[in-house]
């Protein structure tokens, strides 16, 4: 495809920006604590989509401005539940409905770049969930109030989250927050291992992300993090069955461009130069795995 040019988009509740290889998608919403909204649904999971083809991004970082009210203060529900559904739910039933919070969970997790989230600021509900958990790091200010409050408004947890947290933290810790709905800070034992770096201040958060970032993105290649994040996600269902996968991913990356280039650096002892892109590069063997179709097909009725 070609590349994007992400200010032609339109975005309104979010800004991005392409620095390098880095994305960094910035919530834009501050002045209402950068609550949840359907178009913030619309907007992440199309720029996350854009990225995941865009050969010149190879990390997404979503983030917040560091002086906002909150990181993402959750779905304004001041309104009532309303404002979550959308008019095929309405009318053909609960089945019908498809949370948002999960489009924008699957959008970031189907995304074959690296992704980061940089909390800068107090999170809950949707920012605990969707803005949190799909990510393959995090970074967090010290300082922030956490909170998955559900059980405490009469609904369940969302956004993928009881399926995504406890094979990030284990099902203890899992029931610790979600069937609680406490209120914890990042160093609390029940969520600590969740966060890649935990920063004293918030203005440190987004620095020490891109830092990251920049480090990751001159220094790994875009196809081996493809094939290895799906190898994590899509590991098979036995350990015979990942043996398997593993091993034709690492025949594949040895016979290409990156491995040769990634055995030539370490014998010439320098960093490597890895130029291999998921639109011309990925053997037709990947994914692997087949993908559900979670679209709701309307009544024709």
């Amino acid at each position: 495809m070609a590349s994007p040019d992400y200010h032609a988009q339109g975005f309104k509740d979010i800004i991005v920006t392409l620095d390098g290889a880095i994305l960094t998608i910035v919530l834009n919403r501050a002045k209402h604590r950068n609550t949840f909204t359907e178009n913030i649904v619309d907007e992440t999971t199309t720029v996350f989509d854009l990225a995941d083809r865009d050969d010149r991004v190879r990390v997404v970082i979503l983030t917040a401005e560091h002086t906002a009210p909150a990181y993402c203060a959750g779905a304004d529900i001041s309104g009532g539940w309303k404002v979550l559904w959308r008019p095929e739910a309405e009318k053909e039933g609960e089945h019908a409905h498809r949370d948002g919070g999960g489009k924008v969970s699957l959008a970031i997790m189907r995304c074959r770049k690296i992704t980061i989230a940089a909390i800068n600021g107090h999170a809950a509900g949707v920012g605990m969930t969707a803005f949190h958990l799909p990510f393959d790091f995090r970074f967090v200010w010290a300082g922030a109030k956490l909170t998955f409050p559900f059980v405490r408004r009469g609904i369940v947890p969302e956004a993928t989250s009881t399926y995504l947290l406890p094979r990030l933290i284990g099902h203890s810790r899992a029931n610790s927050l979600l069937l609680t709905g406490a209120t914890v800070t990042p160093e609390s034992p029940y969520i600590k291992d969740l966060y890649h770096q935990i920063l004293p201040t918030r203005e440190e958060v987004y620095p020490a992300a891109k830092a990251f970032a920049e480090e990751l993105a001159a220094n790994t290649s875009m196809v081996s993090i493809a094939y290895t994040k799906g190898l994590l996600q899509h590991s098979g269902s036995s350990i015979e069955e990942n043996h398997l996968l593993d091993s034709r991913g690492i025949k594949l990356g040895a016979m290409s461009n990156d491995g040769k280039e990634g055995v030539l650096a370490f014998k010439e002892r320098r960093l490597p130069k890895f130029k291999d892109k998921l639109s011309e590069n990925v053997s037709p063997w990947y994914p692997w795995w087949r993908t559900i179709d979670v679209k709701h097909r309307q009544s024709k009725l």
